[in-house]
């Protein structure tokens, strides 16, 4: 009984990532014009939820979360070299460019929820208590992270219920990893600063190499620069109040 309120804990934490693709029922789908804003506003997220990864990691063991970071840019490095690969690349109605910037962002997403699983299992093993508190951090968090999806998608033509359903698939991971972490709580718990500094690591080469160039290319730097650095310490401040 216990694992199966660990699965419906972490279960829930997935479900609430569709939650950020709510704002894009209420509007048309916006102007290409508006994708370097977008991009600036997803990038700024992923940098803080970076920061936030890093710093719970550091709490487990500093060497292994910069350990998990490093690897964490050279998976996404060559994973990037080897989409370009793939020029007809398709991802739902998206192609090209458009297809590959989905596919890593989905796919980080996803690696980060691994970690976040595993979190929610280890919180359970300690305190029953601790595990509901940590995983509804978790279920709030993972609203901005599926906001940084849409924000990805919606603008290159993804419809909104879309967007949401590959923001609730990005965290499935996360009731997968959080009964076998809380089965094998010590275990798992050596894996997870390892898993943050994977996430983190993967997070920030993707916005230093990706979406911010591609942001400058459509919107002003003045405005680029804003909107990244109000999303990332929101980010950064939601996850203070939360953890």
């Amino acid at each position: 009984m216990e694992a199966f309120a660990v699965f419906a804990v972490a279960l829930a934490t997935a479900f609430a990532t569709g939650l950020g693709a709510l704002p894009f029922f209420f509007t048309r789908r916006p102007e290409d014009a508006w994708i370097g804003i977008a991009n600036s506003l997803a990038a700024g997220l992923m940098l803080g939820a970076s920061v936030g990864l890093v710093y719970e990691g550091a709490t487990y063991g500093l060497e292994r979360t910069v350990l998990g970071a490093v690897a964490g840019t050279v998976f996404i490095f060559v994973s990037q070299r080897l989409i370009d690969s793939h020029k007809a690349l398709h991802l739902g109605s998206l192609g090209g460019a458009d297809a590959t910037k989905a596919l890593l962002i989905v796919g980080i997403m996803t690696i980060h929820s691994f970690a976040e699983g595993v979190g929610v299992g280890v919180a359970f093993g300690v305190e029953e208590t601790l595990g509901v508190l940590i995983g509804l951090a978790i279920a709030v968090h993972n609203i901005p992270e599926g906001l940084a999806i849409s924000l990805v998608l919606v603008p290159r033509g993804t419809s909104a219920r879309t967007a949401a359903a590959w923001s609730v698939f990005s965290s499935l991971p996360q009731p997968l990893m959080a009964v076998p972490a809380f089965l094998f709580v010590e275990a798992f718990a050596e894996f997870l600063p390892v898993g943050l500094g994977f996430a983190a690591g993967a997070m920030i080469w993707l916005v230093a190499a990706d979406l911010l160039p591609e942001a400058l290319e459509t919107a002003k730097p003045g405005a680029v620069a804003c909107a990244a650095a109000a999303s990332a310490i929101g980010m950064v401040f939601f996850m203070l109040v939360l953890l």
